[in-house]
């Protein structure tokens, strides 16, 4: 095996100990004296003074190994005080007791010390118990839920109710509650946080229980513990549902040691002392060089030290490691010896003499130890780094983080390790995300967040717009000073952060690398397998909360990617100029149909990816140069159909039956299906990709049948480089490209599906962390009302009314303390979350979902292949850029941020109404984002920057009718279009929500809205209503007509139901009240009767005044006449108030006034004409239906009769005869008098 890592490769098996013979020519090398006092330098003994030249033994490459025997001799009695001790019971090893030791359903980790939460509320205890002394123990808290953590009796009994401490004999400390349990429970400790370690500790001596946090004494939880016969304490735990910690019990070092407790499990005291013996050996061999010409040793320092492979200097690393190796697979070794022996080396000298000491210190482990050992090694070693960055305290300069980050970029630059590790560790058995997350401090006083941030501020409240509400009074010189003082803190603290962000983005540039293929595959394609599988268990596994990243930790990994991503891909584009900027990224549409990136279950815009592959065969073939064996399809669609009941047996018989000859590429035979294919890892839509065979024609020139090559799609992990980046005849994961994109790559392609999985990042759990994040800026604004309000109190407070005053001025210390203490956890969540950096990585995921989106779009009936997630992306983006990053940052002040707002509003309104898309879920996510898009100003104006085509075909859509209408959305949708055009409506807030509840005047009920339309229709369209030369307009003006006077009646009459729900304001109906109804009403009414044509005009008012409902004191109404009073009814009351649009000026100007006046004229008059015109009729002429009107109308065939208005709404629903249930076929007028002089006439 060779070493790559210091540019001089040495062959292992040339310096293994082989015979004395060979060993005593090795020493010829040089001088014996000089080797003698070398070896004297290096493996001089540690614990007793240096024996001087005259009287030391000589020692050479022959009697070394029996030297170091003596200098690595351990006492006997030392590893047998390693056994049994007094005072503690149970096996040596100590883990938790998952065979009997448990209640409920808990998910325990393989090395029997970390433990998940999967029922209501599980409990476990160790192996080990002890019963006299002092012992401790630790818990790393990896969530901060509801947990009780301590000790019980194996005499205690829990249940999924009754957990440690809710029993005699079990004593527990709950950090969630900030409270301790022992069957009661009082205050006691602080609040815990995911991240913090909790030491419990156990004084059998003296009977006291305590509890330590992060190393802080929480001071005695417990006194006069029950002792003496049978009573042995062990450690144990109760978690709630998805809660997760692990347990340290001595098989690593403690973090927080306490002077005179031990740990329950001992740790391997022979072993430290021989590692730390041969650990010190190995430094001599760093810190001194041979110089052969003087014949004397040179000191050196160690972080200066070159191997420069001498063989004195190798035979003597071998011997060391000859021992040292075996050491080094322990997990306690790692962590307390060579992890701190590398943390040192990185405090030596530059980065750069560190990092090139680190890397030879590696290069010397996988030369002179077996692969399995360095593995090992390099497994331990991660993981204790990883707990170490994890479980470290916040320190006002990051220290502790920034320090772990530097040695894990030191041993990820060992390109061998890091192949290693990226291959095997990384993603495999840690969640090594956990290194791109930066915890936010519970505790502020704990992070020196008060020395960092002196002095506090909060922001008002936001407005909708995300900008600072402009109803808020200038601030003071005073507010001014602190506002500022307070950003100068947020500066130094986000300095502090971006220290620790641009060390977590060079150890994901190093995992990108693509340069590093010598011996074996480059680091990017390992990187890409590992990252999309760990894609497939967070998009497929929800329900499997072990395998899904928490995400906090996905929000951060998120912005490190995209920064490393963007980094890669403009350095391509500096060496390649044909290529784009990342200001220019997007996803070629062919990705989402060639099948080279597994999408896994994913939901496709136009459904299954079955079905799309069968109905779109023949475009693909025509507009992307793709041809689906039609063999092939049908072999998936019915293996598919019955992959539940095909026996596992059969399956493998079949394809065992197989021509393997069909295998080659480009053979005869249709390519049959794999039996990789049955593998878990591909969803079951992926697999009809999978399976089918694909033929592919390059589009820069014609190929006849025969060229055609017939390729299949491989899964992540039976990828190579050549599958991904393609090469002379193979385009990679742009194959099938169609003919509207262009022929020169964006990038390379594996840059690509980076893009594409920080895409499914955003959509998975980021987005729905920063909207609960900005849970901090809330509790801020609340406590900051909750302040003003309480100085408010005060300055009105009585002088005279201490007992007040003393309350008032106690709340108000509570609310300073807390948002002091809010102000400055909400810098750190700005600084980590919100910051203007953050804003500009969302904003560059939205346009690349954009531009993804319009090119997808140019594929035509292909776009049906894009996946769901790519829109949802682009709204949800959106949404975070307006409504989580204010009002701190400003999306007008995003470049580009017009142009991005109208491609987004054209995306929005070309599709949510797109025949493509099949999804309903995806179709309601697309018409809520173009309701609520159109209810700002500055989006509205994108909504009208579309071209004018689109936004005719939007408003279409919005009026087209279709099953399960949204009828809210399309409704509020078509009224702020209409911008406040209606009668009384100034888009702005309804004047009697003013006062109660302003928040939800922007948002009218279904109702209003379907008024304000019908109000729309009539004011742009009124033929649809008056130009009777329209089969149905009479019909449809005589429906509205009975739509108007039933709401007016129902609105507008006293001392009814409407009117008492108005008067009392009932909770939760405060919005009802009759301005918003009326004026609606009044709207449509202006317009039919006022400004409509003279004919219209005449039409609608005989329609009108027809209708059997029609009341004109309903009308009166509007304008504050009362109803009058009839005979023998009580007087209304004189203080009572009437209705008037005359009351609301602000909003009702004095022409629409003027225009109520002429209209409530105009119905007058026209009313009492038609009084005075009509006759009086008997009751046998009366329609026999409503009994209001005359009969006017007869059935035929039937001859039956009633009034027009009854007939036509009876025909709306319904054909049969009122009477006769015959077939109406036809309806004729029908006049008395004529009917009666044609009787006449023929007799």
């Amino acid at each position: 095996m060779a070493s790559k890592g210091a540019g001089v490769s040495f062959s292992r098996k040339s310096y293994r100990l082989t015979s004395d013979a060979e060993k005593s020519k090795v020493t010829g090398i040089v001088q014996e004296k000089l080797l003698n006092d070398y070896l004297h330098r290096i493996f001089s003994s540690r614990d007793h003074t240096p024996t001087t030249a005259t009287n030391r033994k000589s020692l050479n490459f022959q009697n070394l190994p029996e030297h170091l025997d003596q200098l690595l001799h351990v006492d006997i009695e030392d590893e047998e005080s390693q056994g049994q001790i007094e005072g503690r019971l149970g096996p040596s090893t100590v883990v938790l007791d998952h065979t009997g030791g448990f209640e409920g359903l808990l998910l325990v980790n393989d090395d029997l010390l970390g433990v998940i939460g999967h029922s209501n509320f599980g409990t476990i205890r160790s192996t080990t118990c002890v019963y006299k002394g002092k012992w401790v123990y630790e818990v790393l808290i990896s969530s901060q839920g509801l947990m009780q953590i301590g000790w019980c009796t194996i005499n205690c009994r829990f249940n999924q109710e009754e957990g440690v401490g809710d029993t005699h004999n079990s004593y527990a400390y709950d950090g969630n509650r900030v409270r301790k349990w022992n069957v009661t429970t009082t205050n006691y400790g602080k609040a815990w946080a995911a991240g913090d370690i909790v030491s419990c500790l156990i004084d059998l001596d003296d009977g006291t229980l305590s509890f330590c946090l992060n190393g802080v004494s929480l001071g005695t939880a417990f006194e006069n513990l029950s002792r003496g016969l049978g009573m042995a304490y062990f450690p144990a735990i109760s978690l709630s549902f998805k809660e997760s910690v692990a347990f340290n019990f001595g098989s690593r070092p403690l973090r927080y040691p306490v002077t005179g407790y031990r740990p329950l499990q001992d740790p391997p005291r022979a072993d430290l002392v021989r590692a730390q013996k041969l650990l010190g050996c190995f430094q001599a061999v760093l810190g001194v060089e041979l110089d052969p010409v003087e014949g004397r040793l040179v000191e050196k320092e160690s972080s200066q030290w070159q191997l420069q492979g001498q063989p004195t200097v190798l035979l003597t690393l071998a011997h060391i490691f000859h021992h040292f190796a075996p050491l080094l697979r322990k997990v306690y070794v790692v962590e307390a010896v060579l992890m701190s022996f590398l943390l040192g080396i990185m405090e030596v000298g530059t980065p750069a003499q560190a990092q090139s000491v680190v890397r030879q210190v590696l290069d010397l482990l996988w030369l002179f130890m077996e692969d399995y050992e360095v593995q090992d090694c390099l497994k331990q070693l991660m993981m204790s780094l990883l707990r170490l960055y994890r479980f470290s305290p916040i320190v006002p300069d990051l220290g502790l983080q920034i320090h772990y980050l530097r040695l894990t970029i030191a041993i990820l630059r060992h390109e061998k390790s890091r192949k290693f590790l990226l291959s095997n560790v990384l993603f495999d058995v840690l969640q090594s995300v956990v290194f791109f997350y930066i915890k936010s401090p519970l505790r502020v006083e704990e992070a020196g967040l008060q020395e960092l941030i002196p002095t506090t501020w909060w922001p008002h409240r936001s407005s909708r717009e995300g900008r600072e509400s402009k109803e808020v009074k200038d601030e003071t010189a005073e507010e001014r000073l602190r506002r500022r003082a307070y950003e100068r803190g947020c500066q130094r603290l986000k300095k502090r952060i971006e220290v620790v962000e641009e060390l977590q983005v060079q150890i994901l540039k190093l995992l990108l690398n693509n340069k590093d293929e010598n011996g074996g595959e480059a680091s990017r394609y390992i990187f890409l397998t590992k990252f999309r599988k760990f894609l497939q268990e967070n998009a497929s596994g929800r329900g499997n909360m072990p395998m899904l990243c928490p995400p906090e930790y996905m929000v951060c990994f998120l912005h490190r990617l995209i920064s490393a991503l963007r980094y890669y891909w403009d350095e391509y584009k500096a060496s390649n100029p044909s290529a784009s900027f990342s200001e220019e990224a997007y996803i070629p549409p062919q990705v989402f149909y060639n099948g080279k990136v597994d999408y896994f279950d994913l939901q496709r815009l136009g459904g299954l990816l079955s079905h799309l592959r069968k109905t779109l065969k023949d475009d693909l073939a025509s507009k992307a140069n793709i041809l689906i064996d039609p063999l092939e399809l049908q072999a998936a669609t019915m293996d598919d159909l019955d992959e539940d009941e095909e026996p596992a047996s059969a399956a493998a018989a079949a394809a065992a039956q197989r021509p393997m000859q069909a295998l080659a590429m480009g053979g005869a035979l249709p390519l049959p299906r794999p039996g990789w294919l049955s593998s878990p890892t591909l969803g079951r839509a992926n697999r009809f990709l999978s399976t089918a065979a694909v033929s592919l024609m390059t589009p820069r020139r014609p190929l006849s049948t025969s060229e055609k090559v017939k390729v299949r799609t491989l899964s992540a992990e039976q990828r190579t480089r050549e599958d991904i980046e393609g090469s002379h005849w193979n385009e990679g994961l742009l194959l099938g490209r169609p003919p509207e994109e262009p022929e020169q790559p964006l990038t390379e392609n594996s840059l690509l599906e980076v893009l594409d999985g920080a895409v499914i990042m955003y959509n998975l759990s980021v987005h729905q962390q920063l909207g609960k994040m900005v849970g901090v800026s809330d509790d801020v604004n609340e406590y900051a009302m909750a302040l003003r309000d309480t100085e408010d109190k005060l300055r009105r407070c009585p002088k005279w009314r201490k007992d007040i005053l003393a309350e008032l001025t106690k709340s108000q210390k509570v609310f300073s303390e807390k948002l002091d203490h809010l102000s400055r956890r909400l810098a750190w969540v700005h600084a980590t979350v919100y910051s203007q950096e953050k804003m500009l990585d969302i904003y560059w995921l939205l346009r690349v979902c954009l531009r993804t989106i319009e090119h997808g779009d140019r594929t035509g009936s292909l776009f049906a292949f894009m996946p769901e997630f790519y829109l949802s992306v682009a709204i949800n983006s959106y949404s975070a850029l307006k409504n989580y990053f204010g009002p701190v940052h400003s999306m007008e002040e995003l470049p580009g941020y017009e142009e991005t707002l109208t491609r987004l509003a054209a995306i929005l309104a070309k599709h949510f109404a797109d025949t493509r898309i099949v999804g309903t879920d995806i179709r309601d996510s697309l018409m809520q984002a173009l309701a609520s898009y159109v209810c700002y100003p500055h989006s509205l104006r994108a909504v009208e920057r579309i071209p004018e085509e689109q936004r005719i075909a939007m408003v279409r859509s919005l009026l087209a009718p279709y099953e399960q209408r949204p009828w809210a959305q399309t409704n509020w949708i078509l009224v702020r279009l209409w911008r406040g055009c209606g009668f009384g409506y100034r888009y702005t807030r309804l004047p009697h929500l003013l006062k109660t509840k302003p928040e939800d005047a922007n948002l009218p009920s279904l109702q209003i809205s379907l008024l304000r339309v019908l109000e729309m229709t009539i004011t742009l369209v009124p033929e649809i209503f008056l130009d009777w030369a329209r089969p149905t307009s009479e019909m449809l003006l005589q429906r509205l007509a009975q739509l108007l006077n039933q709401v007016l009646n129902r609105v507008t009459a006293e001392r009814n139901l409407f009117d008492r729900v108005v008067s009392l304001r009932l909770p939760g109906l405060e919005s009802v009240d009759h301005y918003p109804i009326l004026v609606a009403v009044t709207g449509i009414l202006v317009q039919l009767l006022v400004h409509g044509p003279a004919s219209g005009k005449e039409r609608a008012t005989s329609v009108l005044l027809a209708d059997p409902c029609f009341q004109l004191r309903s009308i009166c109404y509007l304008l504050g006449q009362p109803e009058p009073s009839a005979p023998g009814t009580a007087l209304p009351a004189p203080d009572r108030k009437h209705f008037s649009l005359q009351s609301y000026t602000d909003y009702i100007s004095v022409e629409e006034l003027a225009q109520v006046e002429q209209m409530l004229a105009h119905l007058t008059s026209a009313s009492a004409q038609a009084a005075a015109a009509s006759l009086p009729t008997s009751e046998e002429d009366l329609c026999p239906i409503c009994y209001a009107h005359p009969i006017s109308a007869v059935f035929q065939p039937c001859g039956h009769k009633s009034c027009k208005a009854c007939i036509n709404q009876h025909l709306m629903n319904n054909k049969d005869c009122f009477f006769c249930k015959a077939t109406i076929e036809s309806v004729e007028d029908w006049d008395k008098a004529a009917n009666a002089s044609a009787t006449s006439s023929t007799t």
